[in-house]
Protein backbone atom coordinates (compact mmCIF):
# COMPACT_ATOMS: atom_id res chain seq x y z
CA UNK A 1 0.00 0.00 0.00
CA UNK A 2 1.28 3.28 -0.70
CA UNK A 3 1.90 5.59 2.12
CA UNK A 4 2.95 9.37 2.27
CA UNK A 5 6.05 11.07 4.06
CA UNK A 6 6.62 14.25 5.21
CA UNK A 7 9.32 16.51 5.34
CA UNK A 8 8.88 20.56 6.11
CA UNK A 9 11.18 22.62 5.12
CA UNK A 10 11.78 25.15 7.64
CA UNK A 11 14.17 27.67 5.82
CA UNK A 12 17.02 27.38 3.59
CA UNK A 13 18.84 25.35 5.11
CA UNK A 14 16.59 23.40 7.58
CA UNK A 15 14.05 20.69 7.47
CA UNK A 16 12.19 18.25 9.53
CA UNK A 17 10.89 14.75 8.87
CA UNK A 18 10.24 11.39 9.78
CA UNK A 19 13.52 10.41 11.13
CA UNK A 20 14.63 13.49 13.53
CA UNK A 21 10.67 13.31 14.92
CA UNK A 22 11.16 9.57 15.49
CA UNK A 23 14.71 10.63 17.00
CA UNK A 24 12.71 12.66 19.53
CA UNK A 25 10.26 9.93 20.42
CA UNK A 26 12.60 7.61 21.09
CA UNK A 27 14.62 9.91 23.54
CA UNK A 28 11.22 10.93 25.15
CA UNK A 29 10.74 7.51 25.53
CA UNK A 30 13.88 6.49 26.68
CA UNK A 31 15.29 9.36 28.59
CA UNK A 32 18.40 8.90 26.84
CA UNK A 33 20.22 10.22 23.81
CA UNK A 34 22.13 7.19 23.20
CA UNK A 35 19.24 5.12 23.51
CA UNK A 36 17.27 7.17 21.27
CA UNK A 37 20.23 6.41 18.74
CA UNK A 38 20.58 2.35 19.29
CA UNK A 39 17.38 2.12 18.43
CA UNK A 40 17.45 3.78 15.26
CA UNK A 41 21.06 1.91 14.41
CA UNK A 42 22.42 5.58 13.91
CA UNK A 43 25.71 6.73 16.86
CA UNK A 44 25.22 9.08 19.54
CA UNK A 45 27.32 11.36 17.35
CA UNK A 46 24.78 11.47 14.74
CA UNK A 47 22.00 11.31 16.84
CA UNK A 48 23.44 14.67 19.03
CA UNK A 49 24.46 16.22 15.28
CA UNK A 50 20.49 16.44 14.67
CA UNK A 51 19.72 17.41 17.88
CA UNK A 52 21.83 20.46 17.63
CA UNK A 53 20.72 20.91 14.09
CA UNK A 54 16.99 21.10 15.72
CA UNK A 55 18.46 23.21 18.31
CA UNK A 56 20.17 25.51 15.54
CA UNK A 57 17.13 25.65 13.86
CA UNK A 58 14.19 26.33 16.50
CA UNK A 59 16.44 28.84 17.78
CA UNK A 60 15.44 27.19 21.48
CA UNK A 61 16.98 23.77 23.06
CA UNK A 62 14.44 20.65 21.93
CA UNK A 63 16.09 18.27 23.76
CA UNK A 64 17.45 19.56 27.55
CA UNK A 65 20.74 16.49 28.39
CA UNK A 66 21.99 15.97 32.16
CA UNK A 67 25.72 14.71 31.37
CA UNK A 68 26.72 11.48 33.65
CA UNK A 69 27.92 10.80 36.91
CA UNK A 70 26.55 9.16 40.11
CA UNK A 71 23.22 8.37 38.58
CA UNK A 72 24.36 8.80 35.26
CA UNK A 73 22.97 10.95 32.43
CA UNK A 74 19.96 11.00 30.73
CA UNK A 75 17.80 13.69 28.49
CA UNK A 76 14.30 14.22 28.18
CA UNK A 77 12.79 17.00 25.58
CA UNK A 78 11.90 20.36 26.08
CA UNK A 79 8.87 22.31 25.94
CA UNK A 80 9.77 23.45 22.51
CA UNK A 81 10.40 19.38 21.45
CA UNK A 82 7.41 18.20 22.83
CA UNK A 83 5.44 20.95 20.72
CA UNK A 84 7.89 20.21 17.86
CA UNK A 85 6.83 16.48 17.98
CA UNK A 86 2.83 17.23 18.47
CA UNK A 87 2.58 19.55 15.54
CA UNK A 88 4.95 17.75 12.79
CA UNK A 89 2.45 14.64 13.80
CA UNK A 90 -0.51 16.65 13.66
CA UNK A 91 0.13 18.35 10.11
CA UNK A 92 1.63 14.21 9.13
CA UNK A 93 -2.28 13.42 9.94
CA UNK A 94 -4.01 16.23 8.30
CA UNK A 95 -1.99 15.77 5.23
CA UNK A 96 -2.62 12.44 5.45
CA UNK A 97 -6.28 12.48 5.66
CA UNK A 98 -6.31 14.55 2.68
CA UNK A 99 -4.57 12.98 0.38
CA UNK A 100 -6.26 9.25 1.34
CA UNK A 101 -8.30 9.16 -1.51
CA UNK A 102 -5.98 10.32 -4.01
CA UNK A 103 -3.74 7.72 -3.02
CA UNK A 104 -6.16 5.02 -3.02
CA UNK A 105 -6.74 6.17 -6.54
CA UNK A 106 -2.84 5.87 -7.45
CA UNK A 107 -2.79 2.89 -6.18
CA UNK A 108 -5.80 1.32 -8.54
CA UNK A 109 -4.17 2.98 -11.27
CA UNK A 110 -0.75 1.03 -10.85
CA UNK A 111 -2.75 -2.20 -10.19
CA UNK A 112 -4.51 -1.76 -13.56
CA UNK A 113 -1.38 -0.72 -15.24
Amino acid sequence: MASLSLRINLDPDGKIGPGKIELLEHIAAFGSISAGARIMKMSYKHAWDLVEEMNRLFGKPVVAAQTGGKRGGGAQLTPVGLAVVSRFRAIERAATAAAEQHIVALQKEIAIA
